[in-house]
């Protein structure tokens, strides 16, 4: 896997301070998307277990909130076996700090047969705290929505929605 970024200081991907680390390769190509530039899987450095510290000592500070998961797409297979093994570390020293994660595919999609599914799909969705879902819809772009860019992304409680069986909308700024 590849990444094109990490911000170590991030107020606009999730609620309060976060440290964000945008991963390479996205197939949605959605139009007039932000970071077009990471829809090259090879874009960026390779993640290595260093990156992966990185990120890890940039989320010790108390003030961090926690972790966002941009792209390029998250939940492309290529990355979802890496991401795993890195939200399983956070999960493991940073127990408080809540994973946002933001994806073109919707959370019906991930969870049927699709594309996207590979054997540690369940798991990521599991230990992520907040999905932003679907894909950027340039005719629905909407500036005034917090913390997504088109009015057909949702921003959705993973845990509670996995109990529940259905998307459950994420109050924000609680």
């Amino acid at each position: 896997m590849n990444y094109g970024a990490i911000k170590k200081y991030d107020i606009a991907n999730g609620e309060g301070i976060r440290v964000s680390l945008f991963v390479s390769g996205c197939t949605h190509r959605c139009r007039n998307c932000f970071n077009q530039e990471a829809w090259d899987f090879g874009y960026g450095l390779p993640f290595t277990k260093e990156t992966e510290e990185e990120i890890l000592q940039a989320l010790a500070p108390d003030f961090i909130s926690g972790l966002s998961l941009l792209g390029g797409e998250p939940f492309e297979p290529e990355n979802q076996k890496e991401l795993v093994k890195l939200v399983r570390r956070v999960k493991e020293r940073y127990p408080g700090k809540d994973i946002w994660c933001y994806t073109g595919y919707t959370l019906e999609r991930l969870l049927e047969k699709s594309r996207a599914r590979c054997q540690v799909t369940d798991e990521l969705l599991a230990r992520i705290d907040v999905l932003v879902d679907g894909k950027f819809v340039e005719e629905l772009k909407d500036i005034s929505l917090p913390f997504r860019g088109s009015s057909n992304q949702r921003v959705i409680d993973v845990k509670a929605s996995l109990a529940a069986g259905q998307a459950v909308s994420r109050k924000l700024y609680e």
